[in-house]
């Protein structure tokens, strides 16, 4: 046995801030594993490294065996798709041992550091506005949002563990794209049901324009409704036990049994609603990872001039860049790399769903 490297793959982000904050999580990792494991981080797009030059690092380190994991929430396409594409073909050309680990996922400690963010909100919220309990407070957790039903759901399980867990009086969740109801019209569906008090918990590992966009619903709806309290919670950023779910992750690889990936994928068995998509082809649309353009201007936080650590969005005003029923456009920095695959993603069944991004689009045009 050589030596084992371990690769965590980061989504990449426009966000400075998000970008910062996951290499803080990659540096505070090592900590929790053995001694002579050398680990590295790189990212799918928007940001430098990309995945191939952490392998890249890793290589030249000396790992002959790489142990590479998601560093996502939950499984869905990025997941499923792109970086196991990026993981195989460099595995391929290097001869290089590479092992792809589980998301994050639902997992007890997870839950712990989540249930840790939202008690932070409502000790503020009482400290501020006076002792409310729990069954008279409404939770709302915001998830990302998917195209697939699976991840969505596990926000959805998430939610429940919190609500059941800590005991509030009512649950509501929301995503903040994709799929429905987006975080606008959760928040509206909240107002009606008699709370005094509503927590906004966004279920996400890092800062961004999503965070930004919740917590400016958030304040929207709050200002609409001045005689409930809007309470906004952290997000899950690099709480201890969020890093002790990333080094299981990388330590059950190594069992005799390592856990199976996506029980109830889409794409594995049939699901409700998605039954086309079993065995469809998984492929990556992340094309440029592969060294065709990850350098192009504007492509990454470091080229980007339109905003310092603050993302605005103002590059992709269609903020889901893969929404599959918008098949040519340009992130205003000539950057077309998410115009060619698009036809191997099926349409999302509810894309005109009327609480969801359609209804959005219309709304703001």
């Amino acid at each position: 046995m050589g030596k084992i490297g371990v690769m965590i793959c980061g989504h990449g982000s426009r966000s400075q801030d998000a970008v910062n904050e996951f290499a803080v999580l990659a540096e505070k990792l090592p900590a929790l594993l053995p001694d002579d494991y050398v680990v590295d981080y790189g990212y799918l797009e928007f940001a430098n490294p990309v995945i191939r030059d952490g392998l890249d690092r890793l290589r030249g380190a000396g790992c002959d065996r790489i142990i590479a994991v998601p560093g996502m929430l939950f499984a869905a396409m990025h997941t499923k798709n792109d970086i196991p594409t990026v993981l195989n073909t460099y595995a391929k050309k290097h001869s290089v041992d590479v092992t792809y680990g589980r998301e994050l996922g639902v997992d007890p400690k997870m839950i712990a550091a989540a249930g840790a963010r939202v008690r932070e909100a409502v000790d503020a919220a009482n400290a501020e506005y006076g002792d409310l309990p729990l069954e008279e407070t409404c939770l709302v957790v915001i998830g990302r949002g998917a195209s697939d039903p699976d991840a969505n759901a596990n926000v959805a399980k998430v939610a429940r563990m919190l609500w059941e867990g800590m005991g509030f009086g009512w649950c509501e969740v929301g995503y903040s794209g994709v799929t429905f109801p987006l975080v606008e019209p959760c928040l509206e569906h909240t107002t009606r049901l008699g709370y005094k008090r509503v927590i906004v918990f966004p279920y996400f590992l890092f800062a961004g324009i999503l965070i930004d966009r919740i917590y400016g619903f958030t304040d929207k709806v709050a200002v609409a409704h001045p005689g409930i309290q809007f309470v906004k919670a952290g997000y899950l950023n690099d709480h201890p036990k969020v890093l002790e779910t990333f080094a299981e992750r990388v330590m059950e690889q190594l069992g005799d049994m390592p856990p199976e990936t996506c029980g109830t994928c889409k794409y594995r068995t049939q699901v409700l609603g998605f039954e086309a998509e079993v065995g469809a082809v998984q492929e990556s649309h992340h094309h440029h990872v592969e060294g065709q353009g990850a350098n192009a201007p504007g492509a990454t936080v470091e080229t980007c001039d339109l905003c310092d650590t603050f993302c605005t969005g103002e590059c992709r005003l269609d903020m889901d860049h893969h929404h599959h029923h918008h098949h040519a456009h340009d992130h205003g920095d000539g950057h077309h790399h998410h115009d060619h695959d698009h036809h191997h993603h099926p349409e999302y069944p509810h894309a005109k769903h009327p609480l969801g991004p359609e209804s959005a689009r219309k709304k703001d045009a």
